[in-house]
């Protein structure tokens, strides 16, 4: 199995033992586009329109979240550019990933990937939401990093023919995915999906949190190791994907009690905190999410 030491780098010959065990798709020359533009000192909101309004599957995923419970606070909107000033610069750029991991994963069943995404897709506004009532966290930080912190799962079941019945088996008797990922497999999603983000030129805070989110001590790890914006968003996609399951009644493999409680801890969302936080969920769920 590839483990990664505790370091924040990956050497040379980890990169190439990963990337030679699952493909990892090239970051969309689109997405570069748009991140260049959205990173300058003075982005050009009608630049970042039109290059999202050149592709069909950006523009209508910048509709959505400007219309989503995250932004869509007034009038419902149609155009990209409202949209894109709606958003912001910062925010625009969460848009512009979520499509293109969307459309640079295929090979698989369109009934299961439709169903993945629509779940990835629910989990990324509710961390978002969660983090908004959180102090000093970025929302959209926290919307980019649920959207890639599974997107190796697809990649992996894609590469080995055996995942699905792995998948199945972990639904059957309730064990944890990356167990059994760790069990059956040369890398487990957290080690891909890291590479992923780093790949794509995510911020390197993303790609830490991608990494150790399924550390049964990552509540522990030092600073220096884990920095706590990136432990602040493994938290917030704790908290929002369990509350998710619990709303659904649907089959946890990834958070698990243990981190569930040290993610609550860590945020100090008291029980208070927790109820409203589950309302707001099933309202949003409620809603078609």
């Amino acid at each position: 199995m590839c483990e990664l030491d505790s370091s924040t780098e990956l050497s040379h010959n980890e990169v190439q033992k990963v990337m030679s065990t699952v493909d990892i798709p090239a970051c969309p020359a689109t997405v570069t586009l748009a991140m260049q533009e959205a990173q300058k000192d003075e982005p050009d909101i009608r630049r970042l329109a039109e290059i999202i309004t050149n592709d069909p599957g950006m523009s209508a995923a910048a509709l959505k979240l400007a219309n989503s419970p995250i932004y869509g606070s007034g009038q419902r909107i149609s155009s990209v550019p409202r949209a894109v000033e709606r958003l912001g610069t910062k925010n625009i750029v969460c848009v512009v990933v979520a499509s293109a991991l969307r459309g640079c994963i295929t090979g698989l069943s369109a009934v299961w990937l439709e169903s993945f995404w629509k779940k990835t897709s629910q989990l990324a506004v509710v961390a978002s939401l969660i983090a908004r009532r959180q102090y000093g966290m970025s929302p959209d930080a926290a919307y980019t990093y649920a959207l890639f912190h599974d997107a190796a799962i697809p990649l992996m079941m894609k590469r080995f023919p055996t995942y699905t019945e792995v998948l199945d088996k972990c639904l059957a008797e309730g064990r944890m995915l990356v167990v059994a990922e760790g069990a059956s497999f040369p890398c487990t999603h957290p080690i891909v999906g890291a590479l992923l983000v780093r790949n794509w030129g995510l911020p390197s805070t993303l790609g830490l949190a991608i990494r150790f989110h399924h550390d049964e001590d990552v509540y522990d790890v030092s600073d220096r190791t884990l920095p706590g914006d990136a432990l602040s968003l493994i938290a917030v996609t704790h908290v929002a994907e369990r509350l998710i399951h619990e709303v659904l009644e649907s089959d946890d493999l990834e958070v698990g009690a243990h981190l569930y409680g040290r993610a609550l801890s860590y945020l100090g969302i008291s029980e208070d905190d927790l109820d409203g936080l589950r309302r707001t969920v099933e309202e949003y769920l409620g809603g078609g999410g």
